[in-house]
């Protein structure tokens, strides 16, 4: 019997459809070899329109893989921001191991390789369910999921333990972030609209639509919401945005020179420090002399000069056995900070040759130079000559010892108080803890020395209110500084004197008019874009089903809708030979493309 009339005004749309199927190949072929390892075509299985897009296996895989996907960004943001404290987690662990290793960036390196991994898995899921194949997750990718799961609630754990405070810089990154992580949110739910149109009218059960309506619309509108909720100090107009604080060098400049040594102080002074802050020690002789740790093993080479003292108290060494020992050797030699290379051959020899710093010289260059100073005074342990009297023995030294004007130093120290300010009036009594306006006042507070973390608007504006200063410590990166400088902070202790000295400006600060400007054209493009997105995938169903006729069937991410007699016409393909059903063969694409 002869092909009927209308056949030849359906080869067009049969070869189109033909064209885009096997245009789709190579691509299909790539997604499913990269995630199930299936770069055979007769490997792969096609979800029909209805059909789950996997089995109860590969859906608990996809569920588990989300999962993963959550908790890897949730700790690589979490560590990520807390490079400000990287230092501290690295000494910390040079304490219990004995041994110098940068564990923090390690840490940071397999945390981002995990996440990529994930994230790359997951995006190939995604583009494997928008092409209507059925998802078959490899078992050694199965593993690595596991393996990343594991790794990141074991370190959300641990850190969580060791670090507890890097949750409150979490939470302090929001203040500065957030108007661009609502932006990548917004950005995200944008591009997922495509397979999630795709599958909505797919889907031939109206619960199942509901269902993924519903949950998409239900995260949409949270994103488009969030910025209601959203405090950020660094949404003001610059005219109402106070001083920079001034710097105080963190033992001095440690991220240049080895800590506290006066090469130290020097390099601070250099790089704009306006004030210096260090750690006193009282020597067995009764010498103060600067050393953050209560043993000299981390920052001089003691376990060379006095190998069976490594681990004995550094004050109860007298100062010539101080004297002996090198405390510049190991900054070149573990580069704690990696910015060692970074120093002139002169630098570099000079810190090589540093020596253990009396308190009376640091004293004397803050005079010279005119910087004001802040300490921890440590109280000498039992059986020490100067147990009882290293408060008035470290006042000798400001009072008669040396040239500071007792305005000049920031008295931290919070024993005995009331004999030091009897002993010495001018000195500028500072407070580690917060307290009641009232009770500062009382004890003569005029400073507060106070950890980042604890940093708030509210507080510092009520004791600025009453003349009593805030210094927060230890702020190293730019984001924290710049958080500090819009609450209103009036000085931070830092490491990276040499960088923050050069902000000009805070970074993130946007006035709240350009932040609304920023939140309503976000969410009008997006919803815009989605919403033309659902129309084209309506209209493209529409259109499709008027030329099959049919009942829609999604093929490799095409729509594949045409009716049997479009290959067999009155029992006669259009070769004029029996016709095939096109489920037992599939249709030769050259064939078809030469009639």
């Amino acid at each position: 019997m002869a092909p009927s009339l209308t056949t030849p005004a359906k080869l067009p749309v049969v070869r189109c459809r033909l064209l885009q199927r096997y245009e789709h190949q190579p691509f299909v072929s790539c997604l499913a070899g990269l995630y199930g390892c299936q770069w055979r075509r007769y490997q792969r299985t096609r979800a029909m329109p209805g059909d789950c897009c996997c089995s109860k296996l590969e859906c608990a895989s996809f569920a588990l893989l989300i999962m993963t996907f959550c908790l890897t960004l949730v700790f690589l943001y979490f560590w990520s921001e807390a490079q400000n404290d990287y230092n501290d987690f690295d000494w910390f662990n040079f304490g219990n191991l004995g041994f110098w290793f940068p564990w923090s960036v390690v840490l940071l390196v397999i945390a981002a390789a995990f996440f990529s991994y994930v994230a790359l898995l997951l995006l190939l899921a995604v583009c494997l369910l928008s092409e209507g194949q059925k998802l078959y997750l490899h078992w050694g990718h199965k593993i690595g999921v596991l393996v990343s799961l594991a790794f990141s609630i074991l370190a959300i754990a641990v850190l969580s333990d060791l670090c507890s405070k890097e949750w409150t810089t979490l939470l302090l990154s929001f203040q500065v972030t957030a108007p661009y992580l609502h932006v990548g949110g917004v950005l995200l739910m944008t591009l997922l609209s495509w397979p999630i149109a795709l599958h909505f009218y797919d889907i031939n059960r109206k619960v199942g639509q509901a269902l993924i309506m519903g949950l998409y619309l239900a995260v949409l509108c949270a994103l488009y919401l969030v910025p209601l909720g959203m405090y950020s100090p660094c949404l003001k107009e610059e005219s109402t945005l106070g001083l920079a604080p001034a710097l105080i060098g963190h033992r001095g400049a440690p991220m240049l020179a080895p800590e506290n040594t006066l090469m130290s102080f020097e390099k601070a002074v250099e790089a704009g420090g306006q004030g210096l802050e260090t750690d006193v020690t009282i020597s067995y002789d009764g010498v103060p002399f600067l050393m953050h740790d209560h043993t000299l093993r981390r920052t001089t080479n003691v376990q060379e000069v006095f190998p069976d003292r490594t681990d004995a108290p550094a004050a109860m060494f007298t100062w010539g056995e101080l004297e002996t020992l090198n405390a510049g050797a190991w900054f070149l030699h573990r580069d704690p900070f990696g910015t060692a290379w970074s120093l002139g051959t002169e630098d570099r020899a000079q810190a090589q040759n540093q020596s253990v710093c009396t308190f009376r010289d640091f004293l004397e260059l803050a005079s010279q130079r005119g910087k004001q100073v802040i300490f921890d005074l440590y109280r000498p342990p039992k059986g020490h000559p100067y147990r009882d009297t290293w408060i008035t023995r470290t006042l000798e030294v400001i009072q008669n010892e040396s040239s500071i004007q007792s305005h000049q130093v920031l008295w931290l120290p919070s024993d005995l108080r009331s004999l030091v300010q009897q002993l010495d009036p001018d000195l500028q009594h500072t407070s580690a803890s917060q307290a009641p306006v009232e009770e500062l006042q009382q004890n003569h507070i005029v400073q507060l020395n106070l950890h980042y973390s604890s940093m708030s608007a509210e507080m510092i504006i009520e004791y600025a209110a009453a003349n009593i200063s805030t210094n927060l410590y230890v702020i190293s990166q730019l984001w924290l500084y710049s958080l500090a400088w819009c609450t209103g902070a009036q000085s931070v202790t830092t490491n990276a004197l040499q960088f923050l000295n050069n902000l000009n400006r805070p970074l993130f600060l946007m006035t709240p008019d350009e932040y609304n400007l920023m939140w309503v054209l976000t969410d009008v493009v997006s919803f815009t874009i989605i919403f033309i997105i659902f129309i084209f995938h309506w209209w493209r169903e529409q259109r499709l089903a008027f030329f099959s006729g049919s009942k829609p069937t999604l093929e490799h991410g095409t729509y594949i809708k045409f009716r049997t007699d479009v290959w067999s016409v009155s029992s006669v393909n259009i070769l004029g030979e029996p016709a095939r059903s096109p489920l037992a063969t599939e249709p030769n694409l050259a064939t078809v493309s030469e009639h």
